[in-house]
């Protein structure tokens, strides 16, 4: 799940526990246990996206290469795409 997702999850469970009223739906579900459930499942994974996000910039991204490693050095490739000898 993404942050929207969680955002939107979490959203989702508040109308579910604060905006419908009890006696407005003759389900044998609580809908109001249903809302919690959801923002507590929100939150957990939106605090985990966070978690995820700020070690990934830890590491240095993971995203697409921008011609240069870890080292800082710049990768020099020839015509066939190997590297040259280190």
């Amino acid at each position: 799940m993404g942050l929207g997702v969680s955002v939107f999850t979490i959203t989702l469970g508040l109308i579910l526990k604060f905006a419908i009223k009890p006696d407005a739906m003759k389900d044998p579900v609580d809908i109001h246990v249903i809302g919690v459930i959801l923002i507590i499942v929100g939150g957990a994974t939106f605090a985990l996206q966070l978690l995820m996000m700020s070690r990934m910039q830890q590491r240095g991204g993971g995203g697409p290469s921008n011609g240069i490693d870890n080292s800082g050095r710049d990768r020099l490739y020839n015509g066939d795409n190997n590297p040259p000898p280190v």
